[in-house]
């Protein structure tokens, strides 16, 4: 695979965490911050699809409205909860 140096300044404090991380792993910084930038960029890329979805359902109607959903949460504590809101 053909790869590319990308230079970042990292607060002191998270580069010792990398590199206890990397002593304890017994992997090198570079597969520490691989494997760190690879979750976040799927995390994020999870985020925006689950976004763009949730926006689709909004443009549809399919939405439950704030104040039912508030009632409910706050029924939830009483001895007669009401029902999940549709």
């Amino acid at each position: 695979m053909t790869t590319k140096v990308l230079t970042a300044h990292i607060p002191l404090p998270l580069a010792e965490k990398v590199d206890q991380l990397a002593t304890r792993l017994e992997r090198s910084r570079t597969w520490i911050i691989k494997q760190a930038l690879s979750a976040w960029i799927d995390h994020e890329e999870e985020r925006q699809r689950l976004t763009i979805e949730a926006m689709a359902d909004v443009d549809a109607g399919r939405v439950i409205d704030h104040q039912a959903v508030q009632e409910w949460a706050e029924s939830l504590s009483s001895e007669t909860p009401l029902p999940l809101p549709q």
